[in-house]
């Protein structure tokens, strides 16, 4: 069954939830895993692979977007929605709902930041998860 882990930005933290993504990334990255960023569009997307590249000076993610990167040569992978085929072990949900075939990972990621709405919507979703059963875990993070 997928691992669920909700990152919750601290208060005081500054930032948002795609620098937060970034962190995520790099650290599953890190650990040899492949990740699958869901983002619900194209513009989402985009701002994500610029920030990808600049997030940290001292480091480089190697990523790219879907149908534009060969994906068994990145280890990022973003897109919008699920891919046809399982490409990661974990998926990071920037969406506002339960991602799709969420069962295809070994973990999930649900990036939570300061917005109420999307404070709102990880609530809802892990209000779902936890009623189905899946293995939930929260961190409250500081950028």
């Amino acid at each position: 069954m997928t691992r669920i882990d909700f990152y919750t930005l601290a208060e005081d933290s500054p930032g948002d939830r795609l620098q937060l993504t970034c962190r995520l990334a790099q650290r599953a990255q890190a650990e040899g895993l492949r990740v699958y960023i869901d983002t619900p569009d194209d513009r989402m997307a985009r701002t994500l692979d610029r920030l990808l590249w600049t997030f940290r000076e001292d480091s480089f993610l190697p990523h790219g977007v879907v149908g534009e990167t060969d994906p068994e040569l990145t280890p990022i992978l973003i897109g919008q929605g699920p891919p046809s085929a399982p490409v990661a072990q974990v998926l990071i949900n920037l969406g506002l709902e339960v991602p799709r075939l969420l069962d295809r990972y070994e973990r999930l990621i649900e990036p939570i930041d300061h917005d109420p709405d999307v404070r709102a919507a990880g609530r809802r979703r892990y209000a779902h998860y936890k009623a189905q059963g899946y293995p939930l875990g929260h961190h409250a993070v500081r950028l």
